[in-house]
């Protein structure tokens, strides 16, 4: 099943080549005409190199997405970790060029971390510890807060409205969800009053960078309000053991800087739930963008949302289980 495409052109149509080279020289930086498209679906984001050799990373924002007070927070935040001395790519500079508001970002290049390496969680859990005791200095203003209603209600609610289900599979997707945002709540219900900071919001693998001096971190996009859980359940993987050892291996590193709320831990599995939620919405909202299509072509399809009934159903029994406790 594939949803129909919007006629109207894409806003990212505009963003020719020619557009993100005037948007660096605007912003102070003179190309020599190369760039290179880098991996990234919500925004366009570019690696330009200057006529001095060295090169910039510009990053296009979503029209539409956040709100300039929203993106200038993100970028705050990201200049106090980096006062802090805290290894974040924070941009240079903000501006508007051609309708989209974008960022200068300095080049750091590294690679995936070795997560099968306790000495390697231990340390992102340090950083992150450290990135936490910032983040709780103080609240987000603008930025949008990670919950049961936005990663759930909502695009629950958006997918049901406008039908990305298949017709054949919509009960059964229905019956799933509903179901495991009732799970949520439960978790949500046992782990009592926990105190939301700001987070990286997104610190998946994807986004730590390791070099010989360790990682750093990049894209705090998704900077929100939420529970510290949320920066650290995304490091673990593997079967129910596995994850222990993992998240013991993370909070050694972490609690050095910053206590943890153990009662945190029973929203593990209900945050992974949001997230599968969240991210079928995501997707489908962004389908009239033709980088989706080309990116997703599995989505939509009736395979696709077979299996993300499956994968809610599996959530709904471990969100029973007792959490994990390294």
């Amino acid at each position: 099943m594939s949803h129909p495409q919007a006629a109207v052109p894409h806003p990212y149509s505009a963003l020719t080549p020619d557009a993100v080279l005037d948007a660096c020289d605007a912003a102070g930086w003179r190309p020599d005409g190369r760039l290179l498209t880098l991996n990234s679906y919500e925004n366009r984001v570019y690696q330009v190199w200057l006529e001095d050799g060295s090169a910039r990373v510009l990053k296009f924002y979503r029209p539409g997405r956040w709100s300039r007070e929203q993106i200038d927070e993100e970028h705050a935040f990201a200049r106090e970790l980096a006062e802090h001395e805290i290894p974040v790519v924070a941009p240079v500079f903000t501006g508007t060029h051609a309708g989209f508001i974008f960022a200068v970002y300095p080049r750091r290049g590294g690679r995936a971390p070795e997560l099968d390496n306790p000495k390697t969680l231990e340390w992102i859990g340090r950083f992150i510890g450290r990135i936490h005791a910032v983040g709780s200095s103080k609240p987000f203003r603008f930025r949008e807060s990670l919950d049961q209603k936005t990663f759930g209600a909502e695009p629950r609610a958006w997918l049901l409205e406008h039908g990305f289900v298949p017709p054949d599979l919509l009960e059964a997707w229905k019956a799933a969800s509903a179901q495991a945002l009732s799970g949520v709540e439960h978790c949500y219900a046992r782990a009592g009053e926990v105190r939301p900071i700001r987070l990286h919001g997104d610190c998946h693998p994807g986004n730590i960078l390791w070099s010989d001096e360790g990682p750093h971190f990049v894209d705090l996009d998704d900077a929100r309000t939420g529970p510290a859980i949320q920066d650290l359940w995304m490091l673990l993987s593997g079967e129910r053991a596995a994850m222990t050892r993992q998240l013991g291996a993370v909070l050694a590193g972490y609690e050095l800087f910053m206590p943890f709320q153990r009662t945190e831990l029973h929203l593990l599995e209900a945050l992974r739930t949001l997230r599968l939620i969240h991210y079928s919405a995501w997707i489908a909202r962004r389908w009239d963008d033709p980088a989706f299509p080309a990116a997703f072509p599995w989505f939509n399809t009736q395979r696709y949302w077979q299996d993300r009934i499956l994968e809610l159903r599996e959530q709904i029994a471990l969100m029973e289980e007792n959490p994990l406790s390294p």
